[in-house]
């Protein structure tokens, strides 16, 4: 599995339609035959401030391949930039250790 962290600063629209793209991306995500069952996404906000966190875990290369191919994607990608005013960040992560429970 691979993962990535997607951090920025919220600086331009209504959050409550922010939140509602967000909302109909992770839809799309779960409805897509090519995709569901092989990735996971979960989005948090900074509780009080403007960050926000958006986690991916990808089942593999071929999976990151069709997501990119998706033109729900393509769209949500270019929201994401255009609230973060074109400051967006991608992280790959590995994974050092982790807890056998997974909340």
């Amino acid at each position: 599995m691979k993962h990535f962290l997607i951090k920025y600063h919220f600086k331009n629209g209504p959050p409550e339609a922010w939140r509602q793209e967000i909302v109909r991306f992770i839809s799309a995500l779960e409805n897509d035959p090519d995709l569901s069952g092989k990735l996971s996404y979960r989005v948090m906000k900074e509780r009080g401030g403007s960050g926000y966190f958006h986690l991916a875990g990808v089942a593999d290369d071929a999976t990151v391949s069709a997501l990119g191919g998706k033109d729900f994607f393509k769209r949500y990608t270019e929201e994401t930039k255009r609230v973060a005013g074109g400051e967006v960040e991608v992280l790959p992560l590995e994974i050092v250790a982790e807890t056998a429970h997974r909340a």
